[in-house]
């Protein structure tokens, strides 16, 4: 990374199947400079190549499986990075098929800002397709920036009525979810058409490409600056038996920073230490911030074990929260079955009290919760568990803010979910 370059952003691809995710990405990458020759040899020689002849499948540079090339479609989430002199960027293709929502909800969880593409060829006076509304939902949820990139426009001759009327089914979508100043641009992923620059094939668009929209976009959280969130995987000993053995607690610093002699509190009864040695895996730091893994000791034997919690500054713990989950099993929700909430490291059995509504993701409505949650529904529940968890928002602190529910029984994951109040 260049001087000049001081963010970093990541952005994910959502949408419906065939709007055109993985060509977008292509599209960037390609027109960015971003491939290796070896890469576009590659793309003109690939099998199952969907792109007319002496074009390049540009879905290739991110669908990576041969079973994704041969059915046409996204299945696992797939990493790419380019730069562009003033930014870096982090591009997460995530699948667009209803049956690997989960998977997207994986990718967008480590992003800052989500593109989503509509097909405009493929929509009749713009009403939206189910999955769109879903991962716009999605993405707000997680608190990421969206833009909408209405893709595919040579399709239908670069209409301005076409684009208008997806527009404006687009604006009211963002007025149903709260998304607040979202971009929306016309594009042609296949061609390039006001992708990285530009295109005179929209000369009725006055707005900014995509990519230029990309980088006006700030970098997410910075989540330093956040309260200290220290979740323990791990209890060392130091010295065995000697008179001089100390403990040691390791983990990665979720959020905040921590420095010797700061004080800081364990677990939800709040128990005071101090800190008196941060020690990585080959040296001693005076301080540490988010992201680094440590062990860090403490001035006195405390009663802590993995999955505990040390945190700094005013942290709530409670037994009953209300939060928003994306269910992600297979198996429907029953009233009856008890969860394990996975925060951090900390395993805590739980169970969901009350289904307050489950989003209809047909107009967006919510509907009250009194049918089970099935694979893929969106909808705000009451959470009780059997010992308290850290309540951080996670507007608040999207890392310690965010839980996983996992069936004890299939070991399956059954929900992400996000903390949004204390029931």
């Amino acid at each position: 990374m260049t001087q000049a370059q001081t963010k970093l952003v990541r952005v994910v691809t959502a949408g419906s199947v065939d709007d055109g995710k993985s060509t977008l990405i292509g599209r960037i990458l390609h027109d960015s400079q971003a491939l290796m020759s070896d890469q576009v040899d590659a793309l003109s020689n690939a099998r199952f190549s969907r792109a007319e002849e002496g074009d390049l499948d540009l879905s290739f540079v991110t669908d990576g499986l041969e079973s994704e090339r041969e059915q046409g479609i996204t299945i696992d989430v797939a990493y790419r990075y380019f730069a562009t002199p003033q930014t870096s960027f982090i591009v997460i293709d995530a699948p667009g098929h209803e049956q690997y929502t989960r998977n997207m909800v994986t990718g967008a969880s480590n992003a800052d800002v989500a593109i989503v593409l509509v097909d405009a060829s493929r929509l009749h006076q713009g009403a939206l397709k189910v999955q769109t509304r879903r991962h716009a939902t999605i993405a707000h949820l997680l608190g990421l920036k969206v833009v909408f990139a209405v893709n595919k426009m040579d399709l239908v001759n670069w209409s301005q009525k076409v684009f208008l009327e997806v527009e404006e089914s687009l604006k009211r979508l963002s007025r149903s979810l709260g998304i607040t100043n979202a971009a929306i641009v016309p594009i042609n992923a296949r061609s390039g058409d006001n992708v990285v620059s530009k295109s005179p094939a929209a000369s009725w668009y006055d707005g900014s490409s995509l990519l230029d929209i990309l980088q006006s976009q700030g970098e997410g959280t910075d989540l330093s600056e956040l309260p200290f969130r220290f979740s323990i995987q791990r209890v060392v000993r130091v010295d065995g038996h000697t008179i001089e053995a100390q403990r040691g607690y390791a983990g990665r610093i979720a959020s905040g920073q921590i420095a010797i002699g700061d004080e800081v509190f364990v677990g939800p009864h709040r128990r005071p230490t101090k800190i008196v040695r941060i020690e990585t895996y080959d040296q001693s730091l005076d301080r540490a911030e988010a992201g680094q893994s440590v062990t860090l000791y403490t001035e006195d034997e405390v009663d802590a074990a993995r999955g505990d919690l040390l945190t700094r500054g005013e942290a709530n713990y409670a037994k009953r929260v209300t939060a928003d989950l994306c269910w992600l099993d297979d198996q429907v929700w029953d009233p009856r079955r008890r969860y394990i909430v996975q925060q951090g490291t900390s395993s805590i059995l739980s169970r969901i009290e009350n289904v307050l509504h489950i989003r209809d993701m047909r107009d967006l409505s919510e509907v009250r919760g009194d049918q089970a949650l099935k694979l893929n529904d969106i909808a705000l529940v009451q959470l009780q568990t059997q010992t308290p968890i850290l309540a951080d928002l996670f507007q608040d602190n999207p890392k310690t803010g965010a839980f996983i529910l996992i069936d004890p029984d299939t070991n399956q994951t059954a929900a992400a979910g996000m903390i949004r109040g204390v029931a």
